[in-house]
């Protein structure tokens, strides 16, 4: 499934039909305690998503929302133990969608999780160091193909975003650039700005005043289609490397068994706050655009998620 972000920005991803299924008397009666959304540490993506929809669901749900951070690594284990009763909504990224292919969890995405909805996406934008004589992607691989294993990248922990989106395009065109792991994306970017390493997939939050001062180079972003957190600046699918696409998402899900009707309240609800303009501004802001997908489409997105990185995964031996 391609993500589109202009097509997100614009709001013209619809959001599916409320259905009501068996259940409906009991749906009517929900909320009826507070709700825990659960996600990342203070800083961490999901977090800014958390405490932007909080303040328009407890309005609307009429019920206190309490943020619970813990550590990403975590919440795959939390949301699968926690009561399918809609009172625990857990928000993840990424790597829950992965994480069972990185390392033995007791949970799978799927089969242990219902989707609520794709809250956001952002694309990465791949950046080099200006002395790296390269102005474009197809020059990147020429020079990548003319020096094989001369080349490096940067990027944070084995399975990051930043590690999975330089593998995903090292398979994709055939060339050895050899990997540099750092602890996180922090230090990954200030090893680029100072020329020990050659490369890197970056996110867009904090990339942009190096690319305007010149620290170092953009060649292009990782979404589908060109994005307007980055106007005029080219995708990697039509700079060299058709179908690429890399993401960074925030995704709403629930425990498994939750009933089809609370499903469809909370996707109502969160959706609504989304669209909301501050929250959209905020979140653009920092990097990302509102989707507000239906859990039938955060449902697709998340089992082709797990079929592109698993090949990558396998095919690069990556181990979390």
């Amino acid at each position: 499934m391609s993500v589109k972000l202009s097509r997100f920005v614009v709001g013209m991803i619809a959001v599916g039909p409320m259905v009501l299924g068996a259940g409906a008397a009991s749906g009517q009666q929900y909320p009826n305690q507070p709700i825990r959304m659960v996600g990342s540490l203070p800083g961490g993506g999901s977090d800014l998503v958390m405490r932007l929809i909080e303040p328009a669901l407890r309005g609307s749900l009429g019920q206190p929302v309490i943020v619970d951070n813990r550590s990403s690594i975590l919440l795959g284990d939390i949301g699968s133990q926690a009561p399918p009763d809609g009172y625990t909504l857990i928000v993840v990224g990424t790597s829950f969608m992965i994480g069972h292919l990185l390392r033995e969890t007791s949970w799978d995405p799927v089969r242990d999780f219902l989707p609520v909805t794709l809250a956001d996406a952002g694309p990465s934008v791949l950046i080099a160091h200006p002395s790296l004589p390269v102005q474009s992607v197809k020059e990147l691989i020429a020079l990548a193909k003319a020096r094989p294993g001369k080349l490096n990248y940067a990027s944070g922990a084995p399975g990051s975003s930043a590690h999975l989106a330089a593998e995903l395009f090292k398979g994709m065109v055939g060339v050895n650039i050899v990997w540099v792991p750092y602890k996180d994306q922090g230090p990954g970017m200030m090893s680029v700005i100072a020329g020990e390493t050659q490369v890197m997939f970056k996110d867009v939050a904090g990339v942009a005043p190096q690319i305007k001062s010149g620290s170092v180079r953009a060649l292009a972003v990782t979404s589908a289609e060109p994005s307007p957190l980055f106007p005029g600046l080219t995708t990697l699918a039509a700079a060299g490397v058709p179908g690429y696409e890399a993401l960074a998402v925030d995704a709403i899900v629930v425990p498994a068994k939750t009933p089809a009707t609370i499903i469809n309240r909370l996707n109502q609800e969160i959706v609504r706050a989304l669209n909301q303009a501050d929250v959209k501004e905020r979140l653009f802001n920092s990097g990302v655009a509102v989707v507000g997908s239906s859990p039938e489409e955060l449902g697709k997105f998340i089992k082709s998620e797990i079929a592109k990185w698993g090949k990558v995964i396998k095919d690069a031996n990556i181990r979390g």
